[in-house]
């Protein structure tokens, strides 16, 4: 199971916001804290804002914040909303050309597989992934302690 670069771009400007102090941040000082393109956390963000996870402000002086609590940021709940396709192998969808498909016992296998995967993270929170928000401020520049 490999999440798409989209739903990791994602998460991070959401751990990013969560623990910027004052939350409010532009996309160029994300797009550059992660070293990462500029266009692509634009898309990002206006996907996440459609979602009502972010607020955005346009125009000077605009910016993003986010838009719901951390604590009430479901990661199974975001990753499904987000990620575009989680058929794990072919067989998963309509397309299924497999040969093997009529006899094969993988397929229950993987989709309980990834059913594990969407459980443990249904049963967590962005917060639980932020609240070690004075070294996540660290490694991402934005405090002064060392």
């Amino acid at each position: 199971m490999r999440l798409t670069q989209f739903t990791d771009y994602s998460l991070r400007v959401l751990i990013y916001l969560s623990v910027k102090p004052g939350g409010f941040a532009t996309i160029t000082e994300i797009a550059e804290r992660y070293a990462i393109s500029r266009h692509h956390v634009m898309k990002v963000v206006f996907h996440l804002g459609q979602l009502g996870y972010l607020h955005t402000v346009r125009g000077k002086g605009g910016g993003i914040r986010m838009g719901k609590k951390a604590e009430d940021i479901n990661l199974g709940r975001l990753i499904r909303e987000i990620e575009p396709d989680m058929r794990v192998v072919e067989c998963f969808g309509a397309d299924d050309r497999c040969r093997l498909s009529p006899e094969c016992h993988l397929k229950g296998l993987l989709s309980m597989a990834l059913g594990a995967f969407l459980e443990i993270l249904d049963n967590h929170t962005l917060a639980d992934v932020t609240g070690n928000t004075r070294d996540l401020q660290r490694v991402l520049g934005l405090s002064a302690t060392p």
